[in-house]
C-alpha cells in the first residue's frame, strides 16, 4: 500500500509540474484571422497554428487605401516558459526599431495570456484574450502608460 501510494504521489508530481510548464500547444485558442477597428485604421492579426516551439502573427495596420505599419510577432518555448518578441515595420519595410522587442510571460489561463516587457521598447506589456468564439482582444500597455483594448472579430 505504502508503494502504491509513493508511485500515485510521484505521478501526481510529475503531472503537476508538466501542466504548470508552458508551451506554444497552450496557445491554439489564437490561431485564425482577426480584425478591428484602432482609431481610423483596421488591425489584422493572422496566427498560424502552434508548431515545433513556435507561434506566429503577421500584423496588419491599414486605412485610408494604404498599409502604415507591418509587424510580426513571435511566442516561443524557451525553457518551461514563453518568451514573444514584438517588431514593426513603416510602408516600404523601414523597420521602427533597430531590434525586435521580447517580453515574458507572467500569466496564462484558459483562452488568455499575458507578457510584460523584459526591455525596452514601445511596450510594457500585451494581453490576449478570446472571451468568444468569435471574438479576440488585446490589452496594450504602451511605454508612455496609456493603457488601451483592441477588440478584433474573425474575418
Amino acid at each position: 500500500m505504502k508503494l502504491a501510494t509513493t508511485i500515485l504521489a510521484f505521478l501526481f508530481t510529475a503531472s503537476a509540474s508538466q501542466a504548470s510548464a508552458a508551451g506554444v500547444a497552450d496557445l491554439a485558442w489564437m490561431t485564425g484571422s482577426w480584425s478591428g477597428s484602432l482609431g481610423p485604421g483596421q488591425l489584422e492579426e493572422n496566427w498560424s497554428r502552434p508548431l515545433d516551439g513556435s507561434i506566429a502573427s503577421l500584423v496588419r495596420m491599414r486605412g485610408d487605401g494604404a498599409t502604415s505599419m507591418i509587424e510580426l510577432i513571435v511566442i516561443e518555448e524557451e525553457g518551461d516558459s514563453l518568451v514573444l518578441r514584438i517588431q514593426q515595420w513603416d510602408p516600404g519595410f523601414k523597420p521602427r526599431t533597430p531590434n525586435a522587442q521580447a517580453m515574458s510571460l507572467v500569466a496564462m489561463g484558459e483562452r488568455t495570456v499575458s507578457f510584460k516587457a523584459t526591455e525596452p521598447g514601445g511596450l510594457t506589456g500585451l494581453t490576449y484574450s478570446r472571451p468568444a468564439d468569435d471574438t479576440f482582444t488585446i490589452d496594450v500597455e504602451t511605454a508612455e502608460g496609456g493603457k488601451f483594448q483592441i477588440t478584433m472579430s474573425a474575418f
